[in-house]
């Protein structure tokens, strides 16, 4: 247990204790660095301060310590932007927190005073609104104790740090971790089919990219093909009407009718700001999926025995053990004509969506120059970003994640700030203001799960007609690549994207790229399914994976029913599962809105 004499605050917690005023919990990249942390994401403008009230073993001095990170140290030597002070009971550490360092570690804020240890007030104020960050706050009376920066060793720390929490054990028919589109289409599938199901999602909203927080449109299309009633689940959460990408949130997104279409239904339980942190598995099925709340670290392990990972990464697949794949694989592997020679590690990117609004008055933008240098040449004239504000292509979409989003954060601000102080035609951008930047990347490639079949280039060029073809795409083979001047202009540091579209006639994707082939009882619908890095440039648009979603909730619904695998499902009940793609989901509203199955009767 944790020494009296040491007080450990996990950032986030503030969320609970007291406030997060402005700052917002990020929880990303909580799967490298072990937790989630307060991020003052303000655009320039200081946020409104964190605060919260603890409890001190006694009165005295403390030694303090703020694990932090200096996140434009991998592109510039100066001191970060993401300056911030911590306060106890009003008075600032000796020490402003941030702008130092290489890489997330603990920061020594010299000595503070607690006079009276039964509420001591802490708070975080941030000095510049340039995403300043703070994961954990430690302070102690022991001279020797030092918190420590070795992953496993800090892992270690936090548990002796932590109340000990047995996770509750909630049991459902099936667990779906990830709230995009695709995983709110098989939470409410097998929701109306009758199954009790469980969904995750690490955010306080829904959709995904496809959200308020990403901003991306949803793009393909629905309600065509061989089963004209698959995409009717779709059609009721997706927004009203198309609009561009990084729009004004809202209708645009349509985040309350997404929640509204969830909510509706009574079979499903809902965990939100929960990441899927743990998985236990046994003899190649999964037995339960751990739920961890992002601010109260309170743990829920779901137990079920069919799982559906829609999480984008396939996390819970790879920390079951399933086959995955990552990067392109090389002609040789699958004799793809648009896959590279050799096998490499490149991907399509993560966006870092971005947009401004006019103004009455001219608006100032602070002058940010951190390791991006921009010119009359290669600065962007642009008031928004749109898609192609793309990083990442060439790093590792998990391992990296946190370092291609700070990349479209530098590239955003950088951009911004040139166009509006030293541009020479900047009064053009005078009455602007920048409205709104992500930061919630939005990715488009990680692991993809193997299924029975890996969807293949040529399977999709020559129509490949398989028995289980089931979820409808005629997206072009879209994949996405670095922009050449922007190489030329940042070369390593890539943040522009081109695509190449090849063209296609609608294909009907197999079922069995919705299944994992080594882990029994574990669907998946989004880009982490069975396909190769060229396939999912026609698959991973969002309207495509939410079909995906509708038919593995169909499929779990049958799986239940028979008390059997997925691989079960197309061996032995293909026929049944095809009868249900053709009545469709769907509540029935509107012209030619299919009526939903009866429900299933679950062992």
């Amino acid at each position: 247990s944790a020494e009296p004499q040491d007080v450990f605050v996990e950032a986030e917690s503030f969320a609970v204790t007291g406030s997060a005023g402005g700052w917002v919990i990020d929880q990303q990249f909580a799967e490298q660095m072990g937790s989630p942390y307060l991020l003052a994401h303000g655009l320039g403008r200081p946020v409104a301060d964190a605060k919260a009230t603890v409890r001190f073993p006694a009165a005295g001095s403390y030694r303090l310590f703020v694990r932090t990170f200096n996140w434009t140290a991998p592109w510039s030597k100066k001191p970060g932007p993401g300056k911030f002070q911590v306060l106890v009971d009003g008075a600032p550490a000796a020490v402003e927190f941030g702008t130092a360092g290489d890489r997330w570690q603990w920061q020594s804020g010299g000595t503070v005073k607690v006079a009276k240890p039964e509420a001591v007030e802490i708070t975080l104020r941030d000095l510049t609104g340039f995403d300043g960050r703070c994961d954990a706050l430690f302070f102690t009376r022991a001279p020797e104790h030092v918190p420590p920066d070795d992953a496993a060793e800090l892992a270690a720390f936090r548990r002796r740090h932590s109340p000990e929490r047995r996770p509750q054990r909630r049991e459902f028919d099936l667990v779906v971790a990830g709230g995009g589109v695709a995983g709110i289409c098989a939470a409410v599938t097998a929701a109306r089919l009758g199954l009790k199901v469980a969904l995750v999602q690490d955010r306080p909203v829904y959709g995904g990219n496809n959200s308020s927080e990403v901003r991306v449109h949803i793009e393909g299309r629905t309600n065509h093909g061989k089963f004209p009633r698959l995409g009717d689940v779709v059609r009721e959460v997706q927004p009203p009407k198309h609009a561009r990408n990084a729009s004004p949130a809202g209708g645009d997104y349509a985040d309350e009718r997404k929640a509204a279409v969830v909510s509706a239904e009574p079979n499903i339980t809902q965990f939100l700001n929960c990441r899927a942190s743990g998985v236990r598995a046994r003899d190649g099925k999964i037995t339960s999926v751990l739920a961890r709340h992002n601010a109260t670290g309170e743990t829920i392990a779901l137990v079920a025995p069919l799982f559906a990972d829609c999480t984008g990464d396939g996390s819970v697949g790879a920390a079951a053990g399933a086959d995955f794949l990552m990067g392109r694989e090389g002609r040789y592997a699958f004799g793809e004509s648009l896959a590279p020679a050799e096998r490499d590690k490149k991907v399509m990117g993560a966006s870092v969506l971005w947009a401004t609004r006019e103004t009455a008055e001219p608006s100032p933008f602070p002058v940010f120059k951190h390791g991006l240098v921009f010119n009359e040449k290669n600065a962007r004239k642009v008031t928004y970003g749109e898609w192609f504000w793309e990083a990442g292509t060439d790093r590792d979409q998990i391992r990296d994640a946190e370092r291609i989003r700070d990349l479209g954060l530098l590239a955003a601000f950088s951009n911004w700030s040139f166009l509006k102080n030293e541009h020479r035609q900047k009064e053009k951008y005078a009455r602007r203001e920048l409205q709104w930047v992500a930061h919630i990347a939005g990715k488009r490639e990680s692991r993809r799960l193997l299924g029975d079949i890996v969807l293949r280039e040529q399977d999709v060029r020559a129509g490949v007609e398989y028995p289980d073809g089931c979820v409808p795409t005629a997206w072009p083979i879209d994949l996405h690549y670095p922009e050449p001047k922007n190489s030329r202009d940042f070369p390593g540091n890539e943040f522009i994207t081109i695509n190449k579209n090849t063209h296609i006639k609608t294909y009907h994707i197999p079922y069995r790229c919705l299944y994992s082939r080594n882990i029994a009882n574990l669907f998946m619908a989004g880009r982490d399914i069975s396909v190769t890095h060229v396939a999912l440039g026609t698959v991973r648009v969002m309207r495509t994976t939410g079909m995906m979603g509708e038919v593995v909730g169909m499929a779990a619904a049958i799986a239940r029913r028979h008390n059997c695998s997925p691989r079960t499902v197309y061996a032995e009940h293909l026929a049944e599962l095809q009868e249900l793609l053709k009545r469709g989901a769907g509540k029935a509203t509107g012209k030619g809105a299919g009526k939903p199955p009866p429900a299933a009767k679950t062992k």
